[in-house]
């Protein structure tokens, strides 16, 4: 069963707002009183609802046990990934299952991985399309209106709330000088705002602990691009997109016989899969590089799988074509991943993390403060406007298979240039679906 737009922020905030009161519970049966327990002010869980969402739009087509597996997985990923994003931005751990048995780092564990799986299945196929015939019963143009309502709310309040949890270690005063985009808040409510989320943060996370970072701030303002920073990630991304695109030439050259065109964009040879790939694997798995090498080729195997298998789902959606299939290779999963590729993800993420970070790394960290930073932007504005043009490609081409002419500029452009045959050279292995 497929659902619209609307039909899927609805199930965010319902899922958002059932997290919260799950959380708010058991938070009451710990602490004996009332807290609130969502990242934000209003009564939702938003982590709750973005894995609901992301399962009924990633997991719809899987059936059985690759349904509750693959919800399992997805499940578990988010989790371990939000566990980490906050710990990196805000130096906190939300929730830990360290005494549970089976827990990676106390972000997650197995029984609340398995209680995750059983939990995507009950979504997925009772509580989903119950949710969708309520809100079908709504006036169209009344649900609308609530969905946009709680959606511009939902915003103001996550980003209210996550610029005042970034200066939390900072004097209440320095709210002041902080350019927020809340325009018209004077200081006065300013503080008030921080004053409430800092109490009810701290009530409802006591055991919410702080990370001194005064010698990886002393390096960081020397070196370019120390550590995981922004500017080192921008830098991986690049070079595996690079390097990505290489690999599968050569690949199809030495299997098939033929030299093939990779790239996911128009303008180089670039693998955009493969650069998100390297730029997430560094994230995730940069503090587990000293773990065993099973460890890592494990960890690989079920990210690299969960991650491709998102990417086709993805492009899929958005420009209408399939770009690869292994429907032909045993032990596939509706053509989308196999297993054979997901331990050759697992076998790049041991070279990668053990051999090749190190060294590429070492590298970008010798280049020239002053240099690297221009370079860095240079590089940010030429993807962008990379993949916008590689984006207006492939839609134009979705709308010429739809037999819809070229009435406005953009798209006589795209006709012109990227034409079917030129997008044919690039993107061999695409196929029009519907």
């Amino acid at each position: 069963m497929t659902y619209s737009g609307y039909e899927i922020l609805w199930l965010f905030f319902i899922y958002s707002f059932a997290g919260w009161i799950a959380e708010t519970v058991s938070a009451a049966f710990q602490q004996k009183r009332f807290v609130n327990r969502g990242l934000v002010n209003a009564p939702f869980c938003v982590i709750y609802g973005f894995t609901a969402a992301a399962v009924t739009i990633f997991c719809g087509e899987l059936h059985g046990f690759w349904l509750f597996f693959g919800g399992m997985i997805l499940s578990t990923v988010i989790e371990w990934a939000a566990g980490h994003w906050i710990e990196k931005f805000y130096h906190e751990r939300w929730w830990d299952y360290s005494k549970v048995k089976g827990n990676l780092d106390g972000y997650i564990c197995l029984p609340m991985s398995l209680l995750w799986g059983v939990l995507c299945v009950i979504v997925t196929r009772w509580g989903n399309p119950f949710l969708a015939g309520v809100f079908g019963r709504i006036p169209g143009i009344l649900g609308k209106g609530i969905v946009w309502a709680l959606t511009g709310i939902l915003i103001a309040d996550i980003a209210a709330s996550l610029c005042i949890l970034a200066g939390r270690s900072k004097r209440i005063e320095q709210w002041e000088g902080v350019d927020s985009w809340l325009t018209g808040i004077s200081s006065k409510i300013g503080r008030r705002i921080y004053g409430l989320v800092d109490r009810r943060l701290q009530k409802a996370y006591p055991a919410a602990r702080e990370k001194a970072a005064a010698e990886a701030a002393r390096a960081k303002a020397h070196v370019f691009a120390w550590g995981c920073s922004f500017y080192k990630i921008l830098w991986l991304f690049v070079i595996g997109a690079f390097l990505g695109d290489l690999v599968e030439t050569i690949f199809c050259r030495v299997t098939a016989g033929v030299w093939m065109s990779r790239s996911s964009v128009v303008w180089g040879p670039f693998s955009l899969v493969w650069g998100i790939a390297i730029a997430a694997a560094t994230l995730l798995l940069h503090k587990y590089r000293d773990r065993s090498d099973r460890f890592v080729f494990i960890a690989g195997t079920c990210l690299g799988g969960a991650y491709e298998y998102i990417c086709s789902v993805v492009l899929e959606l958005l420009f209408g074509k399939v770009f690869w299939d292994y429907s032909k290779i045993p032990f596939n999963l509706g053509g989308r991943v196999n297993l054979l590729y997901c331990f050759f993800w697992g076998i790049a993420a041991v070279v990668w993390i053990k051999g090749l970070y190190p060294v590429i790394s070492s590298w970008i960290e010798k280049i020239p403060m002053k240099a690297g930073k221009i370079l860095s932007w240079l590089m940010i504005v030429f993807f962008c406007c990379n993949i916008l043009v590689s984006c207006m490609a492939l839609l134009r081409s979705d709308q010429r298979a739809q037999g819809m002419p070229a009435e406005q500029t953009w798209q006589k452009v795209m006709d012109e240039v990227y034409d079917d045959e030129r997008l044919k050279e690039i993107y061999p292995n695409a196929i029009q679906v519907e």
